[in-house]
């Protein structure tokens, strides 16, 4: 990707690109709406359902914990039933449980319908980045800034829409993204053509062999450790914030531009003076700093440091995608499965714990468990940065001649 400029209006730009990696995008974009849609209306849901804040904190934990299981199972369903069906049959399921969602009428319903929703998302997700890549033109570097732009995009609107629709009722949100989800349905099935399956189907257990890659193993430990962080701040800083919907889409709004920004625009350029490693182990510490301010300072602090979160979240996020695609021999699909099933189980890990630590002991020490795990992230990068560097650069040009290829085809 470094010394690519995937911005040039020539063919290889991210702007000019087929309708099917549009419509995939665009799909993308509310898939990840769906993670922080919920996160302005986190005390409404509480209040509606009665509900304490640790219980509402499943619906992040069942939703994430589903997605991370489900990475095994992607590489799996899609090898068999081909890209275009895997993210169709996830966005259905998206759809449906996400108005499903809507109807609930006890915490213990709405938590049981999120984990459906995390089914689905992880089809879709998990496939999606496989098919822009493989249907994008220019190569790796544009498809993945473009998957990285849906992402940003995504969370940026998600907690936009919460707000917007969350004001009237917390019901509102779920019914919204599956109608928003069901256009998605739509586009896809319109432009987006079946992509080449592979020689050879994959087995439930070949993202845990690919695991078994020192360099693909390090990166996952990593992003563990910072997805605890990440997720703490998406789903413990609402009750923290304690605002009404339109002033916490508001923060989490400005917080989801951010992490658009600085994971398109900014870490690109940084990666290409000062190398990925180094700027993904500086956007660690800084994460750390910045979730000890947003402990301990004020409420004026702990918006500001929540806005700020969104610039070291899209660095590390554009950084982690690269990592985990490229510093292993194993096909991109099941390097990116075996990859987010142990990321995601930080993500499912964090909402839950971050609201029992508080009752355990203060509002405080959450922020400090966060950012001891952004330092540890940063641990393992520092400690396995020559394996992780020599390993990404001996594989840049086979990755390089699969570019343009379906990355079902590998």
């Amino acid at each position: 990707m470094q010394g690519e400029d995937p911005f040039d209006q020539g063919a290889g730009s991210i702007l000019r690109q087929p309708k099917a990696v549009w419509a995939t995008a665009g799909a993308s974009v509310v898939a990840f709406m769906g993670i922080g849609l919920v996160d302005p209306i986190l005390p409404s849901i509480a209040k509606g359902l009665e509900a304490t804040p640790s219980q509402v904190s499943l619906l992040f934990t069942s939703y994430f914990l589903i997605t991370a299981v489900a990475m095994l199972v992607t590489g799996f369903v899609s090898s068999r039933l081909g890209g275009r069906r895997t993210l169709l049959a996830g966005l259905a399921l998206v759809v449906v449980f996400a108005a499903l969602s809507g109807t609930s009428t006890s915490v213990g319903e709405l938590v049981g319908f999120r984990a459906g929703w995390g089914l689905g998302n992880a089809l879709f997700v998990s496939t999606s980045l496989a098919v822009i890549v493989g249907a994008a033109a220019g190569g790796s570097a544009a498809a993945i800034l473009l998957y990285e732009s849906a992402l940003g995009l995504g969370m940026a609107c998600g907690p936009l829409l919460g707000a917007l629709l969350g004001d009237a009722s917390w019901r509102y949100p779920f019914f919204g993204t599956a109608a928003l989800m069901a256009i998605g349905f739509l586009c896809i099935t319109a432009f987006l053509k079946e992509q080449p399956r592979p020689a050879r189907k994959t087995s439930l257990l070949d993202p845990i062999r690919a695991l078994g890659h020192g360099g693909l193993a390090s990166v996952a430990a990593s992003a563990f450790f910072y997805n605890y962080a990440f997720f703490t701040i998406l789903a413990f800083t609402p009750f923290v914030l304690d605002m009404t919907p339109y002033r916490a889409g508001a923060v989490f709004f400005a917080w989801g531009l951010l992490l658009a920004v600085f994971s398109v625009l900014v870490a690109p350029r940084l990666q290409e003076r000062f190398g990925s490693l180094k700027v993904l182990g500086a956007s660690l510490l800084l994460l750390a700093v910045d979730l000890l301010v947003l402990g301990y300072g004020d409420h004026t602090a702990a918006i500001v440091c929540t806005i700020v979160s969104g610039a070291f979240i899209g660095m590390n996020n554009t950084v982690y995608t690269e990592l985990a695609l490229g510093v292993s021999d194993a096909p991109r699909p099941v390097a990116s499965a075996g990859y987010n099933f142990v990321r995601w189980f930080a993500a499912a890990a964090a909402p839950y714990l971050a609201p029992k630590i508080e009752e355990w002991s203060d509002i405080h020490v959450p922020f400090v468990v966060a950012a001891v795990a952004a330092v540890a992230g940063a641990l393992v990068v520092w400690a396995r940065r020559s394996a992780l560097t020599h390993e990404a650069e001996a594989l840049e040009p086979k990755h390089a001649a699969e570019d343009g290829v379906a990355a079902f085809a590998d």
